[in-house]
């Protein structure tokens, strides 16, 4: 009788379990994330090449452009992690 009290006791526990969870999903699903950056949706295109054109001035502009895309990465990633922060995520 012990045992089979326990066994249930068990099951009961895991229903609870079960409907915990379910509950924290639908109270999560409800939470409307902020809308992604367009910003972040941009790429950055490469330095156009023009023939004859100096080695030196193209080497500049291409590293403009991997600068530009560099500081959108950085912006992007700190929006996420505030949105990360702000809804308890880890």
């Amino acid at each position: 009788m012990l045992i089979s009290s326990a066994v249930i006791s068990g099951c009961t526990t895991a229903k609870r379990l079960d409907a915990a969870a379910a509950t924290q999903g639908k109270i999560r699903a409800g939470i409307a994330l902020p809308a992604w950056p367009e910003d972040c949706r941009r790429h950055e295109a490469h330095a156009a090449v023009e023939v004859g054109a100096e080695l030196r001035s193209v080497i500049v502009r291409e590293r403009g452009a991997l600068d530009r895309q560099n500081a959108r990465t950085e912006r992007c990633s700190s929006f996420y992690d505030d949105v990360k922060t702000r809804y308890g995520a880890e």
